[in-house]
């Protein structure tokens, strides 16, 4: 058993919703290994420090345990996934400028960002990935495994909200 460290961010479905609601029917649950956030209204977040075999096995289980109390709760985002110059930095202790001299000196052969705008956004998982291959840096095992398997849950609720129509054309391109 591995201790993974993720947080799970949902919404409810009616925004009047109260979060506090839950907070002791979600730790009887099975959330006792997380801390949980109230701060926004109609919003609630998990921070898990959850032991499992794997990291896909830490995030379904947690989905689970909230889902049992909270069947109507929608899952906004699985952190950490997407991340800009500054998270990365600091994630792997590095200044943001070095990051960003970084990214520059290796442009051909940094990930791909999910986000190119004022401020670029890269899923956690390719970016480790390169450290890892790329520029032969260790990288935390339990880190990668996480970062990879919250980009494949995030990519798939995404995907999920694709019109069926859509959703076979633009897959038919992506080939």
């Amino acid at each position: 058993m591995k201790a993974f460290d993720f947080t799970l961010k949902f919404a409810f479905s009616n925004i009047n919703t109260e979060p506090e609601d839950y907070v002791e029917l979600l730790g009887k649950a099975g959330c006792d290994d997380a801390l949980i956030g109230i701060g926004q209204k109609g919003r609630i977040a998990f921070q898990f420090c959850r032991q499992a075999k794997n990291a896909y096995e830490a995030i379904l289980t947690a989905i689970k345990d909230i889902k049992s109390v909270i069947p109507d709760a929608r899952l906004v985002e699985a952190t950490p996934d997407w991340v800009g110059v500054s998270d990365i930095a600091e994630l792997l202790g590095f200044s943001s400028q070095n990051m960003t001299k970084l990214i520059l000196t290796h442009s051909r052969t940094f990930p791909e960002p999910i986000h190119d705008g004022q401020f670029a956004v890269w899923h956690l998982a390719k970016v480790l990935q390169w450290f890892e291959q790329g520029q032969h840096q260790p990288i935390e095992p339990a880190l990668m495994e996480i970062a990879n398997a919250n980009m494949q849950l995030n990519i798939a609720k995404e995907f999920a909200s694709l019109e069926p129509q859509f959703h076979a054309k633009i897959s038919a391109l992506m080939v």
